[in-house]
């Protein structure tokens, strides 16, 4: 059945000054300095995008570039250069403004900053060129008893290093070095491919492009504490695959989660597995490429989105989003390479209400996991005025909102509206960190005509708000079967054979 919703999310709503707002830590809140912002003239709105189910929301973007312009018209804004150290002596930079002393507004917009470049680029050591104060902030913040403890944390399992900030001052910060990847494309041979989730994993086997086989199989990983079990369930999976093929040239993988080298440094997955078991989970990837001697790559499955989005359109540039368990990102340049940036966009702010929905994971608020997902979907039930059986799985929620869609149900309507209006806001925040021609959504939450209905409104609110970003980018919803098993197929293509 056909349906047609009007939107409402051109229509902003401000509150006064900026100067009320109260940055929580976990610990104690920041005051605000009133005589300091008056002095200032910062008067930065609180801007809101109507969302439907979501009043409160604060986009991240609108706070970010409001506050970059007032301190730019106070006259007393200083560099901040923050480069990010990683693993080969990558790294990256970002360059910005910031006020100098320690008001609610500079602190909330240092802290929300370094938190996003920490989830999207990766690093274990921060350099901050600029004010003392702040790099003394962050130092305090980002350490193993700070507020963000969490992040420094796995930024150390993902890189082997402590987490360490650095005072400096802009121009002593290090050059960039990012790396120059190029991304897999290749469709010779006969080749298996895997997309692991939280949920469910995906199997494909093709010959020379083609694909012979496909499978889609639920499981719980991330409730399992034995290694064995993620373990059995691939190596079968890879076996069911291989029986539709004359012989297997290459396997490509891809796994939510930070994987270097083709193990898995930090992933949901395998939360359950102890640290005393955690080494052989780690080397997954590895026993199964000594098991079949051939070609075997596993990238992030942000990254395999980007490229199956670059595969499908034949386009470059290309911002991926999976939107499934989590959130899942990848980024492929416009010279067709991969930055090895981190791209896990999930743990990366995008709303700043103090209100905002808590990570049951990091502990943090308002990040892409909750905006972005199944998590999304199950938030705003409440608001929808739908109730589910509290035994009921975040998956069969999902479907549940979705059998409803396609029976024209409004309240399941208004879940995608609002998840779109999530979404434009954070395609135009994503824009001022990549530099994409196209962004591609897929992801089980995007399945059906909630799908259209959640990229129809993104593309409302970057037409409307952030038209700079809407003539910039395209917005991509791949057919149904791309959206199912596209990744594996993407993934398959990841290894070259050998010569």
């Amino acid at each position: 059945m056909k349906m047609s919703f009007t939107f409402d999310a051109d229509t902003l709503l401000y509150s006064p000054s900026m100067c009320v707002w109260r940055y929580k830590q976990r610990s104690s809140a920041l005051k605000s300095d009133r005589s300091f912002c008056k002095r200032i003239n910062m008067n930065l709105p609180r801007v809101i995008l109507r969302a439907p189910l979501d009043p409160t929301f604060q986009p991240a973007v609108q706070f970010n570039r409001h506050y970059v312009e007032a301190a730019r018209k106070s006259r007393l804004a200083q560099p901040l250069i923050l480069g990010l150290e990683r693993d080969n002596g990558l790294l990256s930079r970002h360059e910005t403004v910031s006020l100098p002393g320690e008001d609610p507004a500079t602190l909330l917009y240092v802290e929300r900053l370094v938190k996003f470049l920490l989830w999207s680029r990766g690093g274990w050591r921060l350099h901050v060129g600029g004010p003392k104060a702040i790099a003394d902030f962050l130092r305090k913040t980002y350490s193993s008893r700070g507020a963000r403890k969490f992040d420094c944390a796995l930024m150390s399992s993902a890189y082997g290093k402590k987490f360490e900030v650095v005072s400096t001052t802009p121009d002593r910060v290090p050059a960039a070095n990012e790396a120059q990847n190029p991304a897999g494309g290749h469709l010779d041979g006969c080749r298996i491919g895997f997309d692991l989730g939280a949920s469910d994993y995906k199997v494909c086997a093709a010959i020379n492009g083609e694909v012979v086989f496909s499978e889609e199989s639920p499981w719980d990983p991330k409730n399992q504490a034995n290694p064995l079990y993620h373990y059995h369930h691939l190596a079968s999976a890879l076996h069911r695959a291989a029986a539709h093929l004359p012989r297997v040239d290459a396997i490509g993988g891809s796994s939510a989660g930070v994987i270097v080298d083709n193990e898995i440094r930090v992933a949901s997955l395998v939360r359950a597995v102890s640290k005393k078991d955690f080494p052989q989970a780690a080397g997954l990837f590895k026993r199964l490429q000594r098991e079949w001697n051939v070609p075997l790559l596993v990238l992030n499955d942000g990254d395999v989105t980007a490229l199956a989005g670059a595969m499908s359109l034949g386009s470059q540039g290309m911002l991926g989003l999976a939107m499934g368990s989590s959130q899942a990102a990848g980024f492929m340049d416009q010279k067709g390479r991969i930055p090895g940036w981190l791209n896990e966009l999930a743990f990366a702010p995008v709303d700043f209400q103090p209100g905002a929905a808590v990570d049951e994971w990091s502990g943090d608020q308002g990040v892409g996991a909750l905006y972005f997902s199944q998590q999304a979907v199950n938030k705003l039930l409440p608001a929808a005025k739908l109730t589910m059986p509290a035994k009921m799985g975040l998956p069969e929620r999902l479907k549940e909102v979705q059998s409803l869609m396609a029976k024209g149900d409004e309240r399941a309507a208004r879940i995608y509206q609002t998840i779109g209006v999530y979404l434009g806001c954070a395609l135009a925040q994503y824009a001022d960190f990549y530099d994409y021609r196209q962004a591609l959504i897929l992801g089980r939450v995007t399945t059906g005509q909630g799908g259209e209905i959640l990229i129809d409104q993104a593309r409302i609110i970057l037409k409307t708000h952030f038209p700079e970003v809407h003539r910039k980018i395209k917005l991509r919803l791949p057919d149904e079967k791309s959206r199912r098993v596209g990744q594996a197929v993407a993934a398959a293509s990841l290894p070259a054979l050998k010569t």
